[in-house]
């Protein structure tokens, strides 16, 4: 006798880590920013879950998402999350690519800086603080801009502290020297 045993399907959200996400002081002056987001992935199907999670008991229930379309390859019209739906809508012109617009029932809109996944975690720590000073006038972008050219000085600094420490410096100019003086 054989007996043929029918696996259930479950459909279920994966178990995903907790958003890692900073916001201004309540009761702050206001700024172009509320804050900034870490995601883990450029998916949004599996990102915005994990944002609702963290911010629907404490800033009321998530109900749309807008984002520019540059740094998302896949924007769905509509995300399932813990009791209810987000829907989400972009501006490609409109809106900073370096930020996502929420929106609450309750609350209102929280503007936040959205920190590339691949951002190595001191730069985001930095640019998380940046984004949460209270009434912080700067933009995504600029901040963004920030980030990065503080990013190249210290690459250059680090190439030419390297190119001093193998007696880049010395070692070019000894022989200059040598070459110039005569014997």
């Amino acid at each position: 006798m054989t007996a043929t045993i029918e696996p259930k399907i479950i459909k279920e959200r994966l178990p995903s880590a907790s958003a890692r996400l900073s916001l201004v002081p309540t009761g702050s002056v206001p700024g172009l920013l509320d804050g900034a987001w870490w995601p883990r992935s450029r998916d949004l199907l599996r990102e915005i879950p994990t944002l609702t999670d963290a911010l629907d008991a404490c800033w009321g229930r998530l109900t749309h998402v807008t984002v520019n379309p540059a740094h998302w390859p896949v924007i769905p019209r509509k995300v399932p999350v813990t009791g209810h739906t987000v829907h989400v809508g972009w501006f490609a012109d409109e809106q900073d690519p370096n930020k996502v617009i929420l929106f609450s029932y309750t609350v209102g809109r929280l503007d936040l800086l959205v920190i590339p996944p691949e951002t190595e975690p001191a730069a985001a720590a930095r640019l998380m603080a940046a984004a949460t000073v209270p009434g912080g006038s700067r933009a995504s972008s600029g901040l963004m801009a920030d980030e990065a050219m503080s990013h190249d000085a210290a690459e250059a600094r680090g190439r030419e502290e390297e190119w001093e420490t193998d007696g880049g410096a010395a070692s070019a100019a000894g022989a200059a020297i040598g070459i110039l003086s005569p014997p």
